[in-house]
């Protein structure tokens, strides 16, 4: 199966896919040449996003796609659908089991400019949140910090509350109770932002049920040899070399350039 993000997210939703698929093969594709995708217009993902997706798919015959990106999906999964002919796995945020969970009915949506501010996100909120509150923010900044994390550098909490501040500083805040992490990079500094939050919340993102998707449309493949790992980069640099040893915790042990 392909794995595509802007970056390093879409590992959160492969750890949860390793899970219920350990020997599953895997390409794994971080368009580096295109990050972040969370500052870019809806025009531009719109026609970079299934280009991308038509190269990889020509080069490396997935059976399936996992477009491990809410900023791409809730843009580009209409058009990704309508040119790939294979089953395409999109990732939406969750706002459907942070309503679910939430005990006050006031919930946060942290995800990236891009996600937040899109109708596919007030349209779940209508159909799934319409008796909550429903808050949100958008941070590029926690983007780069979890970027930063998995190449081994120094992040620190201030940053992190920095971020929650965006979102918890609102109107409506002190009854919060739940926050949904829109964007995959976020799960992958979960931690951190419990450390830095003021109090605790309920943490909810897409990644498990992504990995149910997918293994349902893979219940009747039959994995052969040995479990394959191959990370792809849209831009050959230094920065991408040092993920090396992160990206082989999630059973990526090459990396090439497309």
């Amino acid at each position: 199966m392909l794995v595509f993000d802007s970056g390093i997210g879409g590992l959160s939703v492969l750890a949860e896919i390793r899970k219920k698929l350990p020997n599953a093969p895997v390409v794994y594709c971080a368009d580096n040449a295109g990050f972040p995708y969370g500052i870019k217009t809806e025009a531009e993902l719109g026609a970079r996003v299934p280009a991308l997706l038509g190269r990889l798919v020509e080069r490396f015959d997935p059976q399936l796609v996992v477009i491990a990106c809410n900023t791409a999906s809730t843009i580009s999964l209409p058009q990704v659908r309508a040119v790939l002919n294979l089953p395409v796995v999109g990732t939406v945020p969750a706002v459907k089991p942070a309503a679910l969970a939430s005990q006050t009915r006031v919930i946060g949506v942290l995800g990236t400019a891009a996600t937040v501010r899109q109708a596919y996100v007030d349209n779940l909120v209508r159909e799934f949140a319409s008796d909550c509150l429903v808050l949100r923010h958008g941070s590029a900044e926690l983007v780069l910090l979890a970027e930063r994390k998995l190449r081994g550098d120094a992040t620190s909490t201030d940053e992190y509350r920095a971020v929650l501040d965006g979102l918890l500083s609102q109107p409506g805040a002190d009854r919060l109770d739940t926050i949904v992490l829109a964007c995959t990079h976020f799960p992958l500094v979960k931690n951190e932002l419990m450390a830095a939050a003021p109090r605790p919340f309920q943490w909810v993102d897409s990644g498990e049920g992504i990995a149910r998707r997918v293994a349902y449309l893979c219940n009747d493949v039959e994995w052969e040899g040995e479990p394959y790992g191959l990370a792809v980069f849209t831009r050959g640099d230094a920065e991408a070399q040092r993920l090396a040893p992160a990206l082989a915790g999630y059973g990526l042990d090459r990396i090439v350039t497309l």
